[in-house]
């Protein structure tokens, strides 16, 4: 194997557009301004994975490994500058990375809450009836 080479099938089209979606809502435009804060190779700045690789970050992204803030301000700016002091009057603000996994886990559910609606309206009535019998409960039919 060559130096700077997958070890693997490569990734899908797929899971590269679901990565970059993932790094676009944690703050981060292109693989090269997400390679440090991930540790990411030069191979992966450059936007190649291997299919692993790819369901790796993938995962580290969804659930919601610390990831370093991308605009966070140096500490030695922030101690000669005094930035970052905290105003005990003013509400702290949520940060982009809280926002977009809000807005992740939002999506997530409201995709789950139609799948499941889905599944339940395509169900036969009287399979539905059934298992919820076996269940402990009880069905009666609506009124005709």
């Amino acid at each position: 194997m060559a130096f700077g080479a997958s070890s693997g099938p490569p990734a899908s089209p797929r899971q590269l557009a679901y990565l970059t979606s993932l790094l676009a809502d944690a703050g981060y435009e292109t693989f090269r301004e997400a390679r440090h804060a991930f540790g990411l190779t030069q191979r992966q700045a450059g936007g190649r994975f291997t299919k692993f690789e790819a369901s790796r970050l993938i995962d580290q992204l969804v659930n919601g490994v610390d990831v370093p803030d991308p605009e966070a301000i140096d500490a030695d700016d922030e101690m000669q500058h005094g930035v970052g002091e905290d105003d005990p009057f003013e509400p702290a603000r949520p940060s982009r990375r809280d926002v977009a996994a809000a807005a992740r886990a939002s999506r997530a559910e409201e995709r789950m809450a139609a799948q499941r609606e889905a599944l339940v309206s395509a169900m036969p009535a009287d399979l539905l009836v059934s298992e919820l019998e076996r269940r402990g409960w009880r069905c009666t039919p609506p009124p005709a």
